[in-house]
């Protein structure tokens, strides 16, 4: 392994930091492109922004998608129970029985 080489914590610590910053840019362009669609007359401006407006969210969910995979990585790597235990299935369990 060369000294370059970097360590998983780094990767994921990289990672992480993309996330935030895909994250980040994407809202400010989401939040940028409702300003403006508020701010248009042109009813075919809607479908237009709409299109424009998917492609963000779409890098936000993938953003999502990416932190699930790397809160997996880390309970797997730090031997996290993946499943729910007695108790919590109990409450969740008292919780559906109580909304009904």
């Amino acid at each position: 392994m060369s000294k370059h080489t970097k360590s998983l914590d780094e990767y994921i610590a990289t990672a992480t930091d993309n996330i935030d910053s895909d994250r980040a840019v994407a809202g400010k362009l989401l939040m940028d492109l409702v300003t403006a669609l508020g701010q248009s007359t042109d009813k075919y401006k809607h479908k237009e922004f709409g299109e424009v407006a998917s492609k963000y969210l779409e890098t936000l969910q993938r953003s999502n998608e990416q932190l699930v995979k790397l809160a997996a990585l880390l309970q797997r790597r730090e031997g996290i129970q993946d499943s729910l235990s007695d108790k919590e299935k109990n409450d969740i369990f008292d919780m559906i029985k109580e909304n009904k």
